[in-house]
């Protein structure tokens, strides 16, 4: 058994087809959803992550019929996030097949709802996701993705937040590493996961498997998640699904 998880992070546009942004923009239209699942069920993936990027910035909750044809084709596990403001689209979602939602924007205007969900749902359940960026004082900052405003909030205090409020996990997405295929932030990352006592997922930046392997060793991520990575091919960036077998995991993880 490794001893981390490394997990494909897709995002959907307008909870349709995917996509893959740099530092948060401009969005390339990269495939089709279902066709990338069926990629990594054979290459038996650890755990899938479906974000949708602008379902919070449109007002509007996830795309269940959508999501539904998603989880009908998985065959592991599921964790979805975009949109969510409310229990009752949770219970949706958990029906539907997505075992773990992540919850992001909903947390600057309904903190209380990580809390309402994990006492629902249980923590396993309920990723806290945060977003951090570089400010114009070059001081990491989280960063609200559906306003696009980099707030005044400090990560480590942001982090211990989500966690006091019973997150099962804690999603950390470094903003400013995001398409950049420049390594993860390891410092951010450690101080993070030296901070909270929950896994942390760790995104943005992996270009190669020693990122991952960096990010796990040194940083203390208990899953790395990666889009690039996963979904790019060569010095070109040709889009070509793919995962690293069980063996390169072994090798750079235990």
């Amino acid at each position: 058994m490794l001893k981390a998880r490394v997990i494909p992070c897709l995002l959907l546009k307008g909870g349709g087809g995917l996509v893959k942004t740099k530092k948060f923009g401009s969005p390339t239209y990269i495939g089709d959803p279902i066709n990338a699942v069926k990629i990594y069920n054979e290459k038996e993936v650890d755990e899938l992550m479906f974000l949708d990027i602008t379902a919070s910035k449109e007002q509007r909750g996830p795309n269940f019929s959508f999501l539904k044809d998603i989880a009908t084709e998985c065959f592991i596990p599921l964790c979805y996030g975009g949109g969510i403001t409310k229990t009752d689209e949770i219970r949706k979602l958990l029906r539907i097949g997505i075992e773990k939602v992540s919850l992001n924007s909903v947390n600057f205007t309904n903190p209380g709802l990580i809390s309402e969900a994990v006492k629902l749902f249980g923590s396993s359940t309920i990723v806290g996701s945060m977003d951090v960026k570089m400010n114009l004082f070059r001081k990491l900052r989280v960063f609200n993705s559906k306003t696009r405003d980099t707030t005044k909030l400090d990560p480590i205090e942001y982090a211990l937040s989500l966690e006091s409020r019973g997150a099962g996990e804690i999603l950390l997405n470094a903003v400013d590493r995001d398409g950049m295929l420049a390594g993860y932030d390891y410092e951010l990352i450690k101080k993070i996961t030296d901070a909270v006592k929950v896994p942390v997922i760790a995104c943005g930046g992996a270009s190669k498997l020693e990122d991952i392997e960096r990010v796990v060793k040194y940083s203390g991520a208990s899953a790395a998640a990666a889009g690039s990575l996963f979904v790019y091919q060569g010095g070109n960036k040709g889009v070509l699904i793919n995962y690293p077998n069980y063996q390169q995991l072994e090798e750079i993880l235990n």
